[in-house]
This record gives structure tokens, C-alpha cells and sequence, in this order.
């Protein structure tokens, strides 16, 4: 065991674990603030994308090379920063992702060219890739018998990251350009830089870097390799890549896809697209208790169950009011799954690889899933956004039958 390993077990068995106050309660708020911010900032951008569209002259099928090239360079970034934070310190990695993200939030509001937005897309990208899963890692290092329901807030507060998306886009669309959107995300960014400096207990590590660091990379990539090397393994992966690929689908077009084929104003479509989130701020906490006290695979299966009969009900629906009741049911079943499945993950992988596992894993389904905005953009342009959409059902259905397979090898062990 490492002093890095030592001191995080040390400092877990010696305190209470409190989810709003204490030094536990600090660090849960910090670090969720900042993934409120990563997602506001990101997803700020898809009720803002037909402004952003016109202004920088792009196509839909640009747009969804952007939103690719932002969501593939995040995944690239989780299994070495993952890796990374166990071998040297979750807040080395979280200062060094949130540093990044405020440069490149700031390089999207100044853009004045795709070729720019391009860049400020990559630089955000590489920033939010190294937060997430030191973010998650840390989260597991301070809760152990309530990890269940601090992931389920942690995972609420990328939601209500979601919402700010929405009403923020509204906001500065009413009274200013959409560049106007980021001043705020940065601020707010740097704020929990200062914060997480301030509050957190661990150093700063400096990477060295000697002549053996080559072959400890490629050792700890076929230690990862053969973890990952079975059945049940590969079948997780490949459902939460389907997951994935819905997920970043809908959260990039959504609002226009409720604008095109369901004939919705800018401003109702924004609305629709603050409730997916505002639905997952609530479902996920509930989420997560409940993968605690039943079977968090069998949880994980039935939000997929739901989320595909609402996606085939929501390209059906014509009515506004059926159209949101579909977008309402679809957020529930969508966002209650991460939280039951990625503390089944946690359950699953060792305490000293955990953080370099989680991020293996996410650099899988989340690099996978960035396709997903690529395909939407293109078929949209070529057949409209209700094909792209009704594309997504084989997804969701394919997810959910292997899910289903793993809850019921799951109860079977």
C-alpha cells in the first residue's frame, strides 16, 4: 500500500460521514459545485446551438463534430487521470482539470471562428476530462456505508448544472449575445478552484517522471486490461457505451430536436430541456438509496426499461402536453441509472486501482458515447431529427437487455 492509499484509509476510518456538513460535507459540496459548472458549461450550448449556428456559419452535422470533439477529448482524459489520482493526489488532478476549464470556457466565449470554437472545444474537453473521475474517486474515499446516496448527489448536482444551462441560455439570449453565457460559468469555476485549494487536506504531488515510467504505464494498462478481461465486464461496458451514446445524443439536440419535429418555441423547448434535468436532480438521489438497499443492477435495468418506452412515446407524441409528459418520463429513467451503477462499479473494483479502473471504464462508454452527437447531426441533416431519434431506440433497447442479464446474474452469485 502507498502513503497516498495509507493516508486516505486513515483519514476515512476516522471520520464520521456527514453528507452536508463537516469535512466530508465540504468536500461532497466543492466537488459537486464543480461538476454543476462542467455541466452548465457544456450544456449551455445545445439551447444556445441554433444562435451559435448562425453566427458561426455552421451545419448541424459541424455542430455534432463540436460536441464529438468536446465529449471524445473528456473521455480520453478519464482512465489517465483516474490512474493518476491514485498514484498521486485527487486534488493535484481536480486544480488541474479546473484550471483548464476556465481557460476554455473563456477561449469558446471569445471564438470568432468554427476554427477557434473548435479549440476552445478541445481545451474544455481535455479540462473536464481530468475532473470527473478524481472528482468521483474522492467521493468514494470519504463515504463508504453512504456512498449510494453521495453519488446520487454528486450526480444531482451535474443536473442542476443542467438547469442553469437552460435558464441561463434564455437569460442571455434575451438580452445579449450567446458568447455572454460563459462569463459566468468561468467565474464560478474559478471560485471552486480557490475553494477546493483552500478546504482540501491533501497536497500537491508532482508527477516524476524516470526511466521506468514507461514500463509502470504499460504494466498498469495490462493490470487494468486483465481486470477488465471477462464476460460480465464486457457486457457492462458495452451497455453503458449504448447508455452513453443516447445520453450525449439528447443532451446535445434535444432542444432542437423539440423545435423541429415538435413544432416548439425556442423558449418552450428550453423549458423542456431545464425538466430532463430538473427530473434527474430528483430521481437520482432516489436512485441511489434505492441501489442501496435492493440491487443496484436491478435498479439500473429498470431505468433503462423506462427510458425506452418514453423515448418511443416522446417520437410518437404530437401534443405539447404528451410531448413534455414523454420528455418528463424519459429524464426519470435516463438519469436514474448512473448513480445505482456507478456505485455497483465502485463496489466491484479494488480500493487501490479504484480511481484508475472507474476512468478506464468511462473512457470506454463516455468515448463511445460522443459518436452520438455526430450521428444526430448527420442523419438530421440528411432525414430530419425524428429519424436520428427513432435511431436511439435500439440503443436503449439493447442496453437494457443486457442490464437485465446482469441483474439477474447479479441475484443468481
Amino acid at each position: 500500500m502507498t502513503s497516498v492509499e495509507s493516508n486516505r484509509g486513515d483519514e476515512r476510518a476516522g471520520r464520521e460521514e456527514r453528507l452536508v456538513t463537516g469535512y466530508s460535507g465540504r468536500l461532497l459540496l466543492v466537488v459537486s459545485l464543480g461538476w454543476m459548472m462542467i455541466q452548465a458549461g457544456r450544456l449551455v450550448l445545445s439551447p444556445m446551438l441554433p444562435a451559435v449556428m448562425e453566427d458561426l456559419h455552421i451545419t448541424e452535422l459541424q455542430a455534432g463534430v463540436a460536441f464529438t470533439l468536446l465529449w471524445g477529448l473528456y473521455a480520453l482524459g478519464q482512465y489517465p487521470s483516474g490512474r493518476l489520482s491514485d498514484r498521486f493526489s485527487r486534488k493535484t488532478l481536480l486544480v488541474s482539470g479546473l484550471s483548464l476549464l476556465a481557460v476554455g470556457f473563456t477561449v469558446l466565449a471569445g471564438a470568432p471562428t468554427y476554427a477557434v470554437f473548435l479549440l476552445g472545444a478541445a481545451v474544455v474537453g481535455c479540462g473536464a476530462g481530468l475532473y470527473p473521475t478524481p472528482a468521483r474517486a474522492l467521493v468514494s474515499d470519504l463515504f463508504v456505508s453512504r456512498r449510494g446516496q453521495a453519488f446520487g448527489l454528486h450526480g444531482a448536482s451535474g443536473d442542476t448544472g443542467g438547469v442553469i444551462a437552460a435558464g441561463l441560455a434564455v437569460a442571455v439570449l434575451a438580452v445579449a449575445v450567446w458568447r455572454a453565457a460563459f462569463v459566468p460559468v468561468v467565474l464560478v469555476t474559478v471560485l471552486v478552484l480557490v475553494l477546493l485549494h483552500r478546504w482540501s487536506r491533501e497536497g500537491y504531488t508532482r508527477p516524476t517522471i524516470d526511466a521506468d515510467a514507461g514500463r509502470a504505464v504499460v504494466a498498469d494498462v495490462e493490470a487494468t486490461a486483465r481486470r477488465f478481461g471477462n464476460r460480465r465486464t464486457v457486457a457492462l461496458l458495452v451497455a453503458y457505451s449504448l447508455y452513453a451514446f443516447v445520453w450525449q445524443s439528447v443532451a446535445g439536440f434535444l432542444p432542437s430536436f423539440l423545435q423541429e419535429s415538435k413544432d416548439f418555441s425556442p423558449e418552450l423547448a428550453g423549458s423542456a430541456f431545464a425538466a430532463l434535468f430538473i427530473v434527474g436532480t430528483l430521481v437520482k438521489p432516489v436512485s441511489g438509496a434505492l441501489g442501496d438497499r435492493i440491487s443496484r443492477p436491478v435498479v439500473a435495468a429498470g431505468s433503462l426499461v423506462l427510458a425506452t418506452v418514453a423515448l418511443a412515446a416522446l417520437v410518437l407524441a404530437s401534443g405539447t402536453l404528451a410531448v413534455a409528459g414523454s420528455v418528463a418520463l424519459f429524464a426519470a429513467g435516463l438519469m436514474a441509472y448512473p448513480p445505482a451503477m456507478q456505485a455497483h462499479l465502485m463496489d466491484v473494483f479494488p480500493d487501490g486501482s479504484m480511481g484508475g479502473d472507474l476512468g478506464a471504464t468511462r473512457t470506454v462508454y463516455i468515448g463511445f458515447g460522443s459518436l452520438g452527437t455526430t450521428y444526430v447531426g448527420y442523419v438530421a441533416g440528411q432525414s430530419g431529427y425524428e429519424t436520428a431519434f427513432t435511431g436511439l431506440l435500439a440503443c436503449l433497447i439493447v442496453s437494457a437487455s443486457i442490464v437485465f442479464a446482469l441483474a439477474r446474474w447479479s441475484r443468481s452469485d
